[in-house]
């Protein structure tokens, strides 16, 4: 096994998961099997209870597990399926070696930090590192690990301790260090000396950066390369300049022009013999390669523009709605359009709203009237869903494309109950406004627990399956009208209540797919409007920038005018000046 860490310095959020995922899609073009394991030094035990609004957002695996979003730029740059596992915290650590304590495990010795909470970690990541994560199903050459936040902080010290020993017990060509750190410009000037203090702190800590990755506005001054070469103890061509690009689905090329596959070649010894590559996948990452320059070099000289509106509530933080922002990425890029996102607060389309002042209110439905598109993503919560409501009210009756994602789904039938149904309120709300599940369009699921929140929810992948006769969907036509079900992840604790099924078909919303019991609503269509969609479960887990998730794709799709010939494509397997896609 050999691996890539990926540690940061100077401040946090500089781009370690973009680069780590850039990094292993190099190495994946060069035919290798590649993991990724991402490490939070945070004691929460995972991502499933924080904020969205502080932490971003929760990103959710196959099994079920609530990550941090970074391994959600792996899987979408990697085409990989992790698991629960591959997401370390320092609360699962401590669990761990706290219930081992308790069973006797340490026959009664002092636990202590190092040798047994570092042990812990060094015994994970070397077990994780070889589980299988493609379709080889076969062990992974390389396993990229990213250490989250900056090295320094006291929280990651057990971490830093622990890589420091994984590095102390490979070989010296089984590991190497990529240190990210951050150049600011003060007074035009590039400043050095950040980087040259993060090295510093680094390397005392005991861990030795083979590459030092620079963020910076501009390109790096050749002076300011060659002083934080000469400064940090690396050959000027290991200091790479990871300047803001267009896109970040750029990054990868930037940091191809700079030889970083070169440089990984050398330092992890990956030519042969001391690696042998499969001759198949050494071929299908050159196409891989071929296939992502393409796709993304071309989006420069893109003209044509799709505007789309996402109604949410948590936009104080950019990357609530990562994954949902990525996945209409990919769909934008497979229909050759310049994507433009429209950020609409759901509580300033509610007159009642207290927080809304006259000014807020007029813009917002500004935005949502002139939209081509209008998406609702997921949620938790009374708070905005009633602007939510008129934002799809809007779409439905205007024939504008809609999307509801989870939440959004329910809102739909929420507004669609009370609009066209005439089901009064309380009856045409969610047990979830109200805390009453008796008698509401949406109720609470089994396998949900008020009052204990950590996975306590539908979580992880499930199929779906299509209902009789209903060949005549748009959204059933990308998937493929000859598959019989759909797999998907899932996240919510709620679901619409089957007792108010017959009256809402009865009024043309149809319920497309279910879940195998044929009792839980999965997608909901209309039948005579361009595009409108609900789905309860997150499509936007699955989206890959070669392969964009069918809801995501469709919905862009319809907005920009173009739904026919993109169906039409997604069955050839090819996108229009790109080529064919399929096997990545």
């Amino acid at each position: 096994m050999k691996y890539v860490l990926v540690s940061g310095g100077v401040i946090s959020g500089v781009g370690k998961g973009i680069i780590a995922s850039s990094a292993g899609l190099l190495l994946k073009t060069m035919g290798l099997k590649v993991s990724s394991i991402k490490i939070d030094p945070y004691i929460n035990v995972d991502a499933g209870t924080m904020n969205p609004r502080e932490h971003g957002e929760v990103y959710v695996l196959d099994d079920g597990g609530e990550v941090d979003l970074d391994l959600g730029n792996y899987e979408r740059y990697l085409n990989i399926t992790l698991t629960r596992e591959n997401n370390i915290t320092l609360g699962k650590v401590f669990s761990k070696v706290i219930e081992a304590e308790r069973e006797g495990k340490y026959l009664g010795k002092t636990v202590q930090v190092v040798p047994h909470v570092t042990g812990c970690i060094e015994e994970w990541i070397d077990r994780v590192a070889r589980i299988p994560v493609d379709d080889t199903n076969e062990e992974p050459d390389v396993c990229i690990i990213e250490l989250g936040g900056t090295v320094g902080d006291i929280e990651g010290m057990p971490f830093v301790e622990a890589l420091t020993e994984l590095r102390r017990n490979c070989r010296r060509e089984d590991f190497m260090q990529i240190h990210v750190s951050y150049v600011p410009v003060v007074h035009g000037e590039q400043k050095t000396k950040p980087t040259q203090m993060a090295i510093k702190a680094v390397r005392s800590a005991g861990l030795i950066p083979d590459l030092i990755a620079c963020r910076c506005e501009k390109p790096l001054e050749e002076s300011v390369i060659d002083k934080i070469a000469r400064f940090c103890q690396v050959r000027m061509e290991n200091v790479l300049a990871v300047r803001d690009m267009p896109s970040t689905y750029q990054v990868p090329i930037l940091l191809h022009e700079q030889n970083l596959v070169t440089s990984m070649r050398q330092a992890l010894q990956l030519d042969e013999p001391h690696t042998v590559i499969n001759p198949t996948l050494r071929v299908k990452g050159l196409h891989i390669w071929e296939t992502w320059k393409a796709l993304t070099l071309g989006l420069d000289r893109l003209h044509e523009t799709v505007e789309v509106v996402l109604v949410g509530k948590y936009l104080e933080q950019p990357d609530s709605y990562l994954s949902v922002t990525k996945s209409l990425e990919h769909a934008a890029m497979r229909c050759r359009r310049k994507l433009v996102i429209k950020y609409v607060d759901a509580e300033h389309l509610e007159t009642h709203c207290n927080h809304t002042d006259p000014a807020s209110f007029h813009r917002a439905w500004q935005v949502v009237c002139t939209a081509a598109g209008i998406l609702i993503p997921g949620g938790f919560g009374a708070r905005g869903t009633e602007g939510m409501i008129a934002a799809a009210k809007w779409a439905r009756e205007h024939r504008i494309p809609y999307l509801g994602i989870c939440l959004g789904m329910q809102i739909a039938v929420i507004e669609f109950a009370r609009s066209v149904c005439s089901i009064p309120l309380p009856q045409a709300s969610s047990a979830e406004f109200d805390a009453i599940s008796e008698d509401r369009l949406i109720i609470s699921m089994p396998e949900h627990h008020p009052g204990k929140l950590g996975g306590t929810m539908r979580l992880g992948i499930r199929p779906t399956f299509w209902q009789p006769d209903t060949e005549w969907s748009k959204l059933r036509a990308l998937y493929g009208t000859s598959a019989s079900a759909i797999n998907e992840r899932h996240r919510h604790r709620y679901e619409v209540n089957p007792d108010y099924i017959p009256q809402l078909e009865g009024k043309g919303l149809t319920f497309i797919g279910k879940d195998e019991t044929g009792v839980r609503q999965e997608v909901i269509e209309l039948r005579d409007h361009p595009w409108f969609v609900g789905v309860q479960f997150h499509p936007e887990y699955l989206s890959r920038v070669l392969h964009p998730s069918k809801p995501y794709l469709g919905f862009v799709a319809a907005a920009a005018g173009m739904l026919g010939k993109v169906t039409e494509g997604e069955h050839r397997g090819v996108v229009e000046g790109v080529g064919e896609v399929d096997g990545f």
